[in-house]
């Protein structure tokens, strides 16, 4: 294999594992916070036992979440300099931001919530925990800024003297169409996800209670779980029709700017609808081992023209139309002012395939939305099973429900990045560079190979370390109930809190 493509793994590896732990630190962040807020204005003694509990579940997802994170700042001069180089100026900018300003908030505050317990004021210390949740809102800004630059590069122009592009409207970066409809979207499956990692503990232990004698403490648990559970299945339903909402509207800024991606989603090889007619959503396709043609379908029709319209009867672009048109130097976007600068240059790098790899972009795309409605539906059959007092049975059938319940969003967010970023290529910044211009040329791939394997095996080992705690501590269950410690004076010694 060339070294781009074992650095395109790599990155995707290193990305999908990464991103394991973003969706829960947004989220459980504002969960965690929202449960201490409860504490703080009710003094119910459940709500401070459910923050710490899943504050600490936290923690060791954020830590994670941390260290894997900081190797993808890493590729981008290592592997991927060429892109560095080319739009650095653009790219880069929104990084700073978030390491500048985000993670300062983050890191800063989530350590004075850790060990602020019992040393600040209880109002005080709630704000911290709140304004380190406000940080992971922030970076989640400018890092999906720095993305959907990537996927519709707007405020920039291409200068042929240096051979780069540079910024122009720093505010057009921010207001990206594609970063306004995708911003929505990653947050509320973030919610999906974290709100889906709280119902499963918090179901499973719940089945575990479900005993006909129970102490004193184990009802008070009871209790704690409960409303933790019945909380998160509400945030993960109401997230999961904010995603479907917000899904709608980025397909549809999707099909504006990445007319290719859509058509990929769906193995749409020929154009369709317009004229009275509608395009059909593909339930399945089997297309031919080159990409080029659909071998067997089975299709709704209209589906596909709302999709990318809003119009059932709108007309949709196919693959083999988009070839076509790109081959014949017709732009991503005629409107986009680096594509139009950059249009002579492109016509010199020999593009000859326009088309991502059509079954990741078909198949992802599906897996998605399927683990996200399962998602709901696990959340909605909690709901039901909680009624009236009732408690589930501890069954495998409920535990299966709990990982579904959990591994659902958070397969969906992964299938989800990789049908974002595999549905862009060829490019690495749309209708501008190809990925294949924008790997680091003095690279070997032996090199690239060797930092691969490396990576792989640090993060399997790190897998195994953070999938170890969570169950360790999940299992252990709330903490006891402890009076709070007293503070004599300046001079008492700053403790860890866990």
């Amino acid at each position: 294999m060339s070294p781009e493509t074992i650095a395109r793994w790599q990155f995707g590896i290193t990305t999908v594992y990464h991103y394991f732990f973003v969706p829960v630190t947004i989220a459980m962040s504002l969960l965690v916070a929202v449960m201490q807020t409860f504490w703080v204005r009710t003094g119910q003694e459940k709500y401070l036992r459910l923050t710490k509990f899943f504050g600490k579940l936290f923690l060791i997802n954020f830590a994670m979440g941390v260290v894997t994170g900081i190797v993808q700042e890493f590729q981008f001069g290592m592997n991927w300099s060429e892109y560095s180089r080319f739009v650095g100026d653009i790219f880069g900018a929104p990084l700073a931001l978030e390491a500048l300003l985000a993670f300062f908030l983050e890191s800063t505050f989530l350590g004075l919530w850790i060990f602020g317990w019992d040393r600040l004021p209880k109002k005080v210390h709630l704000a911290t925990i709140w304004i380190a949740a406000i940080g992971t809102m922030v970076s989640a800004i400018f890092i999906l800024a720095a993305n959907s630059f990537m996927q519709n590069p707007v405020g920039a122009t291409y200068n042929p003297l240096t051979d780069r592009a540079e910024m122009t409207d720093f505010v057009a970066v921010l207001t990206n169409p594609v970063f306004l409809a995708t911003f929505p979207h990653t947050i509320s499956a973030a919610y999906m996800t974290a709100a889906g990692f709280i119902l499963a503990v918090s179901g499973w232990h719940l089945a575990k209670l479900n005993k006909p004698q129970r102490t004193e403490q184990e009802d008070a648990d009871v209790d704690a779980f409960r409303w933790s559970t019945k909380m998160a299945a509400w945030v993960l339903l109401v997230a999961g029709a904010a995603v479907i909402i917000s899904g709608d509207a980025q397909g549809k800024v999707m099909y504006q700017v990445q007319p290719m991606k859509m058509a990929a989603a769906e193995a749409l090889y020929e154009t369709a609808g317009g004229n009275g007619t509608m395009a059909p959503f593909s339930i399945l396709t089997v297309g031919s081992l080159d990409g080029s043609r659909p071998l067997f379908e089975i299709q709704v029709p209209g589906v596909l023209g709302f999709l990318a319209k809003g119009d059932p009867f709108a007309e949709v672009q196919g693959i083999n139309n988009l070839q076509e048109a790109y081959r014949n130097g017709a732009l991503v976007n005629p409107d986009n002012a680096l594509q139009k600068a950059y249009s002579e240059k492109l016509a010199t790098l020999g593009i000859d395939n326009f088309a991502p790899n059509i079954p990741v972009s078909y198949w992802s795309f599906r897996i998605m939305i399927t683990l996200g409605f399962l998602a709901m539906a696990v959340a909605a059959w909690t709901l039901f099973s909680l009624r009236k007092g009732r408690l589930p049975k501890d069954s495998p059938w409920w535990s299966f429900l709990m990982f579904v319940g959990v591994l659902g969003p958070l397969f969906g967010n992964s299938a989800g990045w990789i049908f974002t970023e595999m549905g862009r290529q060829p490019w690495i910044v749309a209708g501008v560079l190809p990925t294949a211009s924008a790997a680091s040329p003095g690279v070997s791939a032996g090199e690239v190979l060797a930092t691969m394997i490396l990576y792989t095996v640090i993060y399997g080992a790190l897998a195994v370390v953070e999938v170890g705690l969570m169950i360790h501590y999940t299992e252990a269950g709330l903490p006891a109930e402890v009076p709070p410690v007293e503070i004599k004076g300046e001079d008492d010694v700053l403790s860890f809190a866990y």
